[in-house]
């Protein structure tokens, strides 16, 4: 019996274009495969060891003959490749209809009664790397008050605000306007608080970044688990992207060193239910800015990580490691996330005869999974791949 299951998402790394892809401008598009190439190779040997390199071809990453995991791809069926949509799937729900997108900025009338209700005047308002519109305007927020207000390829209402200017606890009071205003027509995935400071002369993002999610239309299996009374422990933004629904424990983490230290943290003192976090780096830091060699020395270090987690399952433990989408930084066009498929590795000591899972038909299988693991009554999408494990397991 299963009582415990340790879901680890490495945001942005996808293994592939979707069919879709060229409706998305993704054509090409292979995340980790594509760092992997451009870097001649990763060393990722406990990875190996489960199966990644059976999914698709990642170069030093090999087939291994006999993975220890169960192994395979998953497809996303929600419309759009952000974050939002691609937990939201993952956690049993598929959008028909993408999150609106703001290439040419928000209507002057949205942001005027925006400004009206939050008492705020605002500046910007234009798609941007949030590192290169607070170097362009952080100096005139600084002197006039103006919060920057940008977006990007994403559903996202970003405002960024000097630390000085607007402490954190303001500015998330200002986003939290924002998102009860921004419904319906207007009802972006997420509006994010962007705190900054000036160091050594130049404006440097701080980590009290705050994401205000769209709640959810629908019971994810969050909240199935939470209605049983099934302990659910969201690390680092996954509280954030379920808008804090079904969540027993939230805890805060601000980038992969501190996920991997949490998630090791809550399995020693977590014995039952579902851990579920998020490594945000792969997409914050190194995806959107192109910067592929971190990203590569970012999957490197997962990796190394990983013993810690595999050393601490026992007999009665699950753990799923997959993605929500990609965000491909050899494209240098773009810094956009790309629609790609997603990595499924699905691992227990038990397994014996772990075998591939082929090519999933979307996220919300892992949702349909767990509900068939916790005995939830509830049908979510998809199709479990529950009797796969009790395979795999003899």
């Amino acid at each position: 019996m299963l009582r415990r299951v340790i879901i680890i998402i490495l945001d942005a790394c996808g293994v592939g274009e979707l069919p879709d892809a060229d409706r998305y401008g993704d054509r090409g598009a292979a995340t980790v495969p594509n760092v992997a190439r451009e870097l001649g190779g990763l060393s990722m040997p406990n990875c190996r060891k489960l199966g990644l390199g059976n999914i698709t071809a990642i170069s030093g990453v090999e087939p291994s003959e006999r993975p220890a995991a169960l192994w395979g791809k998953m497809a996303e069926q929600s419309a759009g490749k952000d974050s939002t949509s691609g937990h939201w799937e993952i956690g049993g729900i598929i959008l028909k209809k993408a999150f609106p997108v703001y290439p040419n900025g928000f209507p002057a009338g949205l942001v005027a009664e925006f400004e009206k209700r939050a008492g705020v005047r605002t500046v910007g308002n234009v798609p941007a790397s949030g590192t290169e519109i607070i170097k362009q305007l952080g100096g005139r927020h600084v002197q006039t008050g103006e919060i920057i207000l940008y977006t990007s390829a994403d559903s996202v209402f970003q405002l960024a605000a000097h630390e000085d200017v607007f402490p954190p606890e303001k500015l998330y009071e200002i986003c939290r306007i924002a998102r009860e205003f921004l419904q319906g027509e207007h009802g972006v995935g997420r509006v994010i608080a962007r705190p900054f400071v000036c160091e050594k002369g130049s404006f440097t993002r701080t980590v009290n970044r705050r994401d205000f999610s769209m709640e959810p239309p629908d019971d994810t299996i969050l909240d199935r688990l939470h209605k049983e009374s099934i302990p659910t422990v969201a690390i680092g933004k996954i509280s954030d992207l379920y808008a804090g629904r079904g969540i027993s424990r939230a805890v805060k983490a601000k980038n992969n060193a501190e996920v991997m230290d949490k998630v090791i943290d809550e399995m020693d003192k977590t014995d039952y239910g579902l851990i579920f976090a998020n490594l945000v780096d792969f997409d914050m830091l190194w995806g959107h800015r192109n910067d592929t060699a971190s990203f590569g020395k970012g999957l490197e270090y997962f990796d190394r990580r990983l013993p810690e987690v595999l050393n601490r399952l026992n007999n009665n433990d699950l753990l799923i490691i997959t993605a929500d989408h990609g965000c491909d930084p050899t494209i240098k066009h773009s810094t956009d996330h790309t629609r790609e498929y997603v990595p499924l590795l699905v691992y227990s000591i038990t397994m014996t005869a772990a075998d591939s899972l082929g090519t999933r038909k979307t996220f919300s299988d892992i949702a349909r999974t767990l509900a068939e693991i916790y005995g939830i009554d509830y049908t979510f999408p998809g199709d479990s791949f529950f009797k796969n494990i009790l395979h795999a397991s003899g």
